[in-house]
């Protein structure tokens, strides 16, 4: 392959990459616990959209559960982000590892 097809090759692929991250930022999952009690909306590049606490799943001598249970939601969040960037980005990339975009 020659050096100009190459370039052409590696800047349509970040621009795709581009295009994948800014679709990732607008794309939304909730991590659960305990059956939904505590859910956690989060973008797809690491935000908070919101967190839901079903009001059955506070009681007050026990606020120590329903900080564990929100640790929990949000972790499940994070590991779905990060399923769903992997799966994009592997798309673009032909599953080729680039550091710091999955």
């Amino acid at each position: 392959m020659n050096p100009a097809n190459m370039m052409a090759q590696v800047k349509k692929m970040q621009a795709e990459m581009l295009r994948v991250q800014e679709e990732l930022a607008s794309t939304t999952v909730t991590g659960i616990a305990s059956g939904g009690a505590v859910r956690v909306e989060m973008t797809c590049d690491h935000r908070v959209v919101s967190v839901k606490i079903d009001p059955q799943a506070v009681t007050p001598e026990d606020v120590e559960t329903l900080e564990d249970l929100t640790v929990v939601a949000m972790n499940d969040a994070l590991a779905k982000v990060a399923a769903e960037s992997q799966k994009r980005m592997s798309a673009v990339t032909g599953g080729m590892r680039i550091p710091g975009m999955t």
